[in-house]
């Protein structure tokens, strides 16, 4: 959006100032500049190629009887020694000397032809000072038009007149089109960002109790949890500029740029206060400052000049600084400081009921069959943020539209959020019976010791038919309730249903597949936690050497110890993982038969439901009431 529309209620530019007039001198000087340093280069190049000397050499080689060749210029002789010209053309260099004025060059030339010599005339027309004039002219046309793309590139701001401007646009409320209820799933984030709003709409009721409008708010999350949507939100309800622009955009390779980006933004928010600014992945500009480099680089100057305008600025303006960040542990310490920003407001993955929120958010607009349940797709996407849910509801509308129907289906959403979560079906895929037995035996090994653990969760759906996204089958699970503490019963658990196929690869098979990669790596990783960060070990104790980094991205951690206890770690999580094997597969090898009944019957249907596999496994635990 063009940050100089005049989009204010009250007539005001919100983007700033209009562009200076000075910006065309600055364009056509540096266009006269261009023309007078490709001019020297030219004539630099060209004299290069012969020898200077002075009007008495030249009378001496005369006189001497050396010369072959004269060139007699306007302003010049050029002259070719015999000397020379008994060289190879390649190696020959000519020699240059003044004209003397006044001299008369018809004469000299008459004179050097009488003496043999080869003589050439420059003819002087009376045009030839208007054909230089207007070389010149020409070489300033292109000189200035090339001026002229190189500043429209650059925003038509000038050479020096834009490159120091901000790139912020400017939103102002009929424009973001954002509220707070096109945001859910975070309620305390909205709470905290509400008191900011009112202090914009009635800022006396703050003052007069002496209380001061906090200057910053960091917004902390995984990605895809609508921290950029509801810093739209909050400008959205109050209704006051909203000046958005991302931490790479004060990033510049000259050192200074990136901090006159940064005086020149809050100048411009000054004018039109109150407002908001929003700098998204602030952590490109506010990231830990170092002495490696010196403290003159162009991040130190630019989250210097940052520091300073934060400080500066009065919030009793109503000017506020929203930044959002998914690494907040790489921040600078100064930035965090009270009266900076006051505030961390915390945007994590949203529970059963947010998630549940944010789909009623993203079906407003969309035509829903009768026997959609929303609450069960909220339970199924357990760990899903604001930007998974989005994505799922589309993809479900785009199936119902490939389907040939008018209304999204539960159907629609449930294999939307499969294919958002492992890939498309792979239809055509060729596989041998041998590979579908193994699979199918694989995916059941996972769910049978799911359905006999007492702390595993339930089953909800076991398919063999490949996916996009690399698995030949999936065994899909799905919560009782939600839970944010686990005991160690609930990660052994984990662990076994994870261990469960490879398990059943070699009850059946008597061999193993690469199949159980993935289940493999997660199964490791959990077990390490328990031991080395969790404190679920004899080996260790108490003791947690993990170090969590990228909490908010990939959440990777490390070890923090010397290497016996690194070596120990590694021992214990061998041996945990090495008992739940040996548990799981005395378990199957106990429900044989369960086992070859459910993977027939997976291999006959290809997909069976949770409630379907529990009914097998019911049957054989209570026979008698079967029957």
């Amino acid at each position: 959006m063009d940050s100089n529309r005049n989009d204010s209620p009250n007539g005001r530019n919100p983007g700033g100032p209009k562009k200076p007039k000075g910006n065309l001198w600055v364009t056509l000087l540096f266009s006269v500049a261009i023309m007078l340093l490709f001019s020297g280069i030219y004539n630099t190049i060209v004299d290069s190629q012969y020898t200077e000397t002075t009007f008495s050499d030249f009378l001496k080689e005369e006189k001497a009887g050396n010369l072959s060749e004269v060139e007699l210029k306007y302003d010049r002789i050029v002259y070719l020694t015999k000397t020379e010209a008994a060289k190879e053309p390649a190696q020959q260099k000519a020699c240059y000397t003044g004209l003397p004025t006044g001299g008369d060059t018809m004469a000299m030339a008459e004179r050097l032809a009488a003496q043999g010599v080869k003589v050439k005339e420059e003819i002087v027309e009376d045009n030839s000072f208007i054909t230089m004039i207007l070389s010149y002219v020409m070489m300033f046309g292109i000189a200035f038009l090339f001026m002229s793309l190189i500043t429209r590139r650059m925003g038509g701001e000038g050479m020096m007149g834009g490159i120091s401007k901000n790139k912020a646009k400017v939103y102002m409320e009929k424009k973001t089109g954002v509220t707070f209820q096109d945001v859910a799933g975070q309620d305390e984030a909205k709470e905290s960002l509400q008191e900011i709003i009112d202090f914009l709409h009635n800022p006396l009721k703050y003052t007069e109790i002496g209380a001061k409008l906090p200057k910053g708010a960091l917004l902390v999350g995984p990605p895809g949890t609508g921290k950029t949507l509801i810093a739209k939100a909050v400008a959205g309800e109050a209704g006051v500029p909203f000046f958005s622009i991302s931490g790479s955009d004060f990033v510049e390779m000259f050192v200074g740029l990136g901090a006159s980006r940064v005086r020149d933004l809050f100048k411009e928010a000054a004018k039109v206060a109150p407002c908001i600014i929003f700098i998204d992945e602030i952590d490109a500009v506010g990231g830990a400052r170092d002495n490696r480099f010196g403290s003159n680089s162009e991040h130190d100057q630019t989250l210097n000049s940052l520091l300073g305008e934060i400080d500066g600025f009065d919030s009793t303006k109503g000017i506020v600084v929203l930044a959002a960040t998914n690494r907040p542990e790489t921040l600078d310490k100064a930035l965090l400081r009270p009266g900076r920003f006051d505030r961390r407001i915390i945007m994590d993955t949203p529970n059963f009921q947010g998630r549940l929120d944010t789909l009623k958010v993203h079906t407003r607009k969309i035509r829903l069959a009768e026997d959609v349940d929303l609450k069960k797709i909220a339970q199924t996407a357990s760990g899903a943020v604001g930007a998974d849910l989005a994505n799922l509801v589309n993809e479900a509308a785009l199936r119902a539209v490939r389907k040939g129907r008018k209304l999204v289906t539960q159907e629609d959403l449930l294999t939307a959020f499969e294919t958002v979560m492992m890939g498309s079906e792979k239809k055509n895929s060729v596989r041998t019976e041998t590979e579908r037995r193994m699979t199918a035996y694989h995916e059941v090994g996972h769910a049978l010791v799911a359905a006999l653990e007492k702390n595993a969760m339930p089953v909800s759906k076991i398919t063999i038919i490949p996916r996009t996204g690399g698995s030949l089958g999936a065994t899909m699970y799905i919560p009782d309730e939600e839970k944010n503490l686990y005991t160690r019963e609930d990660l052994i658990a984990k662990i076994h249903a994870l261990l469960g196929g490879r398990a059943a690869e070699e009850v059946v098979f008597g061999t193993m597949t690469t199949g159980a990669s993935n289940d493999l790596q997660r199964a490791t990783g959990l077990a390490r936690d328990m031991i080395a960060r969790y404190g679920m070990s004899k080996e260790l104790g108490l003791l947690s050497p993990t170090v969590v980094t990228n909490q908010y991205l990939d959440g990777q951690s490390s070890l923090d110890c010397s290497q016996e206890i690194a070596a120990t770690v590694d021992k214990a999580a061998r041996s945990l993982l090495e008992s739940c094997y040996e548990e799981n597969k005395k378990l199957l090898s106990e429900n044989r038969g369960l086992l070859d009944e459910i993977s027939e019957y997976l291999l006959t249907k290809e997909t069976i439901t949770g409630e379907e596999l529990m009914a097998y496994v019911n049957a054989a635990k209570h026979p008698s009431e079967e029957a």
